[in-house]
Protein backbone atom coordinates (compact mmCIF):
# COMPACT_ATOMS: atom_id res chain seq x y z
CA UNK A 1 0.00 0.00 0.00
CA UNK A 2 1.29 3.42 -0.94
CA UNK A 3 0.17 5.77 1.87
CA UNK A 4 1.00 8.89 -0.12
CA UNK A 5 -1.04 7.78 -3.14
CA UNK A 6 -3.92 6.82 -0.85
CA UNK A 7 -3.79 10.26 0.81
CA UNK A 8 -3.86 11.99 -2.59
CA UNK A 9 -6.81 9.87 -3.75
CA UNK A 10 -8.76 10.65 -0.58
CA UNK A 11 -8.07 14.36 -0.91
CA UNK A 12 -9.03 14.37 -4.59
CA UNK A 13 -12.29 12.51 -3.87
CA UNK A 14 -13.12 14.83 -0.98
CA UNK A 15 -12.40 17.92 -3.10
CA UNK A 16 -14.68 16.55 -5.84
CA UNK A 17 -17.41 15.86 -3.25
CA UNK A 18 -17.19 19.36 -1.73
CA UNK A 19 -17.04 21.01 -5.15
CA UNK A 20 -20.13 19.08 -6.29
CA UNK A 21 -22.47 21.05 -4.07
CA UNK A 22 -20.73 24.44 -4.22
CA UNK A 23 -22.39 26.56 -6.85
CA UNK A 24 -21.20 30.16 -6.94
CA UNK A 25 -22.55 32.45 -9.63
CA UNK A 26 -19.86 35.13 -9.37
CA UNK A 27 -16.93 33.88 -11.49
CA UNK A 28 -14.28 35.74 -9.44
CA UNK A 29 -15.49 34.28 -6.14
CA UNK A 30 -15.97 30.84 -7.71
CA UNK A 31 -12.40 30.90 -9.08
CA UNK A 32 -11.02 31.94 -5.67
CA UNK A 33 -12.99 29.21 -3.82
CA UNK A 34 -11.80 26.52 -6.26
CA UNK A 35 -8.22 27.75 -5.95
CA UNK A 36 -8.53 27.51 -2.18
CA UNK A 37 -9.97 24.00 -2.40
CA UNK A 38 -7.26 22.91 -4.84
CA UNK A 39 -4.66 24.57 -2.62
CA UNK A 40 -5.56 22.35 0.33
CA UNK A 41 -7.85 24.64 2.35
CA UNK A 42 -10.05 21.73 3.44
CA UNK A 43 -7.39 19.43 4.92
CA UNK A 44 -4.31 19.76 7.03
CA UNK A 45 -0.81 18.75 6.04
CA UNK A 46 0.28 15.32 7.29
CA UNK A 47 1.25 15.35 10.95
CA UNK A 48 3.58 12.91 12.63
CA UNK A 49 3.98 13.13 16.40
CA UNK A 50 5.70 11.17 19.09
CA UNK A 51 3.80 10.46 22.28
CA UNK A 52 5.51 12.20 25.16
CA UNK A 53 6.84 10.34 28.14
CA UNK A 54 4.93 11.19 31.28
CA UNK A 55 6.61 11.27 34.66
CA UNK A 56 5.73 8.07 36.53
CA UNK A 57 3.80 8.26 39.77
CA UNK A 58 2.94 5.62 42.35
CA UNK A 59 0.91 2.49 41.68
CA UNK A 60 -2.70 2.29 42.78
CA UNK A 61 -1.59 -0.41 45.24
CA UNK A 62 0.93 1.99 46.78
CA UNK A 63 -1.76 4.65 47.14
CA UNK A 64 -3.99 2.06 48.83
CA UNK A 65 -1.19 1.10 51.25
CA UNK A 66 -0.65 4.78 52.11
CA UNK A 67 -4.42 5.01 52.77
CA UNK A 68 -4.82 7.60 50.00
CA UNK A 69 -7.28 5.31 48.18
CA UNK A 70 -9.88 2.82 49.38
CA UNK A 71 -8.54 -0.79 49.43
CA UNK A 72 -11.03 -1.91 46.75
CA UNK A 73 -9.39 0.51 44.27
CA UNK A 74 -6.41 -1.87 44.06
CA UNK A 75 -8.67 -4.57 42.61
CA UNK A 76 -10.74 -2.26 40.41
CA UNK A 77 -7.80 -0.35 38.92
CA UNK A 78 -5.39 -3.16 38.03
CA UNK A 79 -4.15 -4.59 34.74
CA UNK A 80 -6.26 -7.69 34.20
CA UNK A 81 -4.80 -10.02 31.61
CA UNK A 82 -4.74 -13.76 31.28
CA UNK A 83 -2.79 -14.22 34.50
CA UNK A 84 -2.63 -12.55 37.88
CA UNK A 85 -3.76 -8.88 37.90
CA UNK A 86 -0.82 -6.48 38.13
CA UNK A 87 -0.81 -3.09 39.83
CA UNK A 88 -1.59 -0.08 37.68
CA UNK A 89 1.16 2.54 37.67
CA UNK A 90 -0.19 6.06 37.44
CA UNK A 91 1.44 9.05 35.81
CA UNK A 92 2.47 11.84 38.16
CA UNK A 93 -0.24 14.17 36.79
CA UNK A 94 -2.89 11.51 37.53
CA UNK A 95 -1.68 11.16 41.10
CA UNK A 96 -1.68 14.95 41.52
CA UNK A 97 -5.25 15.11 40.19
CA UNK A 98 -6.33 12.48 42.74
CA UNK A 99 -4.72 14.49 45.54
CA UNK A 100 -6.40 17.70 44.33
CA UNK A 101 -9.81 16.01 44.14
CA UNK A 102 -9.44 14.57 47.63
CA UNK A 103 -8.52 17.96 49.05
CA UNK A 104 -11.72 19.31 47.45
CA UNK A 105 -10.03 22.13 45.53
CA UNK A 106 -10.96 23.10 42.00
CA UNK A 107 -8.39 22.02 39.45
CA UNK A 108 -7.84 21.75 35.73
CA UNK A 109 -5.96 18.85 34.16
CA UNK A 110 -4.66 19.52 30.66
CA UNK A 111 -2.52 16.97 28.86
CA UNK A 112 -2.48 15.37 25.44
CA UNK A 113 -4.69 12.67 24.01
CA UNK A 114 -4.04 9.27 25.56
CA UNK A 115 -2.44 10.68 28.70
CA UNK A 116 -5.00 9.23 31.10
CA UNK A 117 -7.13 12.29 31.90
CA UNK A 118 -10.32 10.22 32.20
CA UNK A 119 -8.70 7.82 34.63
CA UNK A 120 -7.40 10.76 36.66
CA UNK A 121 -11.01 11.85 37.16
CA UNK A 122 -12.57 8.37 37.56
CA UNK A 123 -10.28 7.14 40.33
CA UNK A 124 -11.26 9.86 42.83
CA UNK A 125 -14.95 9.37 41.96
CA UNK A 126 -14.79 5.62 42.53
CA UNK A 127 -12.68 6.13 45.67
CA UNK A 128 -15.27 8.56 47.05
CA UNK A 129 -18.15 6.19 46.31
CA UNK A 130 -16.32 3.33 48.01
CA UNK A 131 -15.50 5.45 51.06
CA UNK A 132 -19.11 6.66 51.33
CA UNK A 133 -20.97 3.39 50.72
CA UNK A 134 -23.20 3.75 53.76
CA UNK A 135 -24.65 6.94 52.30
CA UNK A 136 -26.13 4.92 49.41
CA UNK A 137 -24.83 7.32 46.78
CA UNK A 138 -24.36 6.45 43.12
CA UNK A 139 -22.36 7.91 40.26
CA UNK A 140 -22.79 7.79 36.47
CA UNK A 141 -19.89 8.76 34.24
CA UNK A 142 -18.89 8.38 30.58
CA UNK A 143 -16.34 5.66 29.86
CA UNK A 144 -15.88 6.18 26.13
CA UNK A 145 -16.92 8.81 23.64
CA UNK A 146 -18.21 7.26 20.45
CA UNK A 147 -19.78 8.65 17.26
CA UNK A 148 -23.06 7.08 18.37
CA UNK A 149 -22.89 8.85 21.75
CA UNK A 150 -21.24 8.39 25.08
CA UNK A 151 -21.24 4.99 26.67
CA UNK A 152 -21.86 5.32 30.38
CA UNK A 153 -21.17 3.16 33.37
CA UNK A 154 -23.09 3.47 36.60
CA UNK A 155 -21.61 2.68 39.98
CA UNK A 156 -24.08 2.15 42.77
CA UNK A 157 -23.02 1.59 46.32
CA UNK A 158 -24.94 0.46 49.35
Amino acid sequence: MDAFRLRKELIDEYAFYVSSFVSINDSRISRQVLESINGGALWADPLIQLNPQFEPGHTVDELVRSKTLHPECARIFAHKGSGQPTPLRLHKHQEQAIQAAQSRVNYVLTTGTGSGKSLAFFIPIVDSVLKNREAGKGVSFPIKSTPEGDTSRVILSR
